[in-house]
């Protein structure tokens, strides 16, 4: 009988389990997948969230293995429009890009040091039940079917979670019309470290570097890419900024839309909704994964003080209080991030460009945007 059971090894299941194993509490962390994804998908970690991950201490192995971006560049029609030193925070001053694999083979590891069992492989979670003191999850397995009894359950099986469609089947997604296809290449540009936003008519496209000499490039769609290949993004790439990617050398390519979905309640019962299964947000701006941490990173004390049979009500009302006013702000970003890339003529995205590079200039306004696109 585990202390609490937790849906979903990815980044944010992970590092919940991790932080509670370290206040000793008995976890089992259920995967549907076999085994991790090699899929790079998040890949930006932010400030505040190196800090959670610091003190767990698993930061010190992302920061070795990934790209410290530490200015963001911005280009329209092949000249320079503005520049942002993400320099704020004394302790971070920078974004640090790593591929998704590498930060959870990190997060794993560090949790089968604390437990070689906690993370349960191949379970495929139909059924959450709460019960009289206890939560029975009840997942398919290649064995058979697995029964778990614990005192909580944490949800963190991402945007697609049946455990929040069980508790919230009203909840809808809003959309946006914004779509994107996305791609790594060899990075055979003279940006190096620098994170890259070209502000074209066409829609924005977006650069940023990974490690092993790799460059990750987003470019904004009208419509949803119907068979998208690295030669149709390079294609893109060529025709709005002049970059000429290295089509063999592609090593992921993906497409996909947006929408968010942010839930009013985190807390049901003995269950506790977390990262994307509360809000999903869109990736522009590499917020999404950052969030869940933080959520994980507020949840576990109280569920260590709960456990140690303090009266915890308050500080999970504030808990998803505070959670969801982040939830909301991050939202926000993502969507003034989505309407800065979406197309313009060329006149108004001159005139646009401009303001944007005087109140740049100003440090008040420039301080600012830089705690926005740094989640401080």
């Amino acid at each position: 009988m585990p202390d609490v059971v937790i849906v979903g090894a990815g980044p944010v299941g992970l590092f919940m389990g991790l932080l509670l194993l370290q206040r000793g509490h008995q976890v089992r962390i259920l995967e549907r997948r076999s085994s991790r994804s090699n899929r790079s998908r998040a890949i930006g970690i932010h400030p505040p969230a190196l800090a959670g991950l610091a003190r767990a201490g698993v930061a010190d192995p992302l920061i070795t293995a990934g790209v410290l971006i530490k200015r963001g560049v911005a280009y329209s029609r092949r000249r320079p429009v503005a520049e942002l030193a993400f320099d704020g925070d004394p302790r971070f001053p920078f974004i640090l890009a790593v591929p998704q694999p590498v930060t959870e083979e990190a997060l794993e590891l560090a949790v089968q040091n604390m437990d070689a069992h906690a993370i349960v492989r191949g379970a495929d979670v139909r059924e959450v039940v709460e019960e009289p003191g206890h939560v029975r999850t009840i997942a398919n397995c290649p064995a058979g079917v697995l029964e778990f009894s614990s005192r909580l359950v944490v949800a963190a099986d991402g945007a697609h979670s049946t455990i929040r469609r069980h508790h919230l089947p009203g909840l809808t997604a809003r959309s946006y019309p914004d779509c994107y296809i996305m791609g790594d290449f060899p990075d055979n540009t003279a940006h190096g470290s620098n994170a890259v936003l070209y502000l074209e008519p066409g829609g924005i496209v977006e650069s940023f570097p990974l490690p092993g000499g790799v460059r990750r490039w987003v470019v904004r769609l009208g419509a949803p890419a119907k068979g998208p290949t690295a030669d149709k993004l390079a294609d893109l790439v060529l025709a709005r900024t002049g970059e000429v990617l290295h089509v063999p050398g592609n090593s992921m390519l993906s497409a996909f839309e947006v929408r968010s979905r942010l839930a009013q309640r985190m807390v049901h019962g003995r269950v506790v909704l977390l990262g994307d299964a509360a809000h999903e947000i869109s990736p522009i701006g590499g917020q999404g994964m950052n969030l869940g941490w933080l959520d994980a990173a507020a949840l576990a004390p109280i569920i260590d003080a709960s456990f140690r049979g303090a009266d915890v009500g308050p500080d999970l009302a504030g808990f998803e209080k505070s959670r969801r006013k982040a939830a909301l702000r991050a939202s926000r970003q993502a969507g003034l991030n989505m309407a800065l890339g979406r197309p313009l003529p060329p006149p108004a995205m001159s005139a646009r460009n401009a303001v944007f590079a005087t109140a740049l200039a100003v440090p008040a306004i420039s301080g600012l945007v830089e705690r926005r696109f740094t989640m401080r």
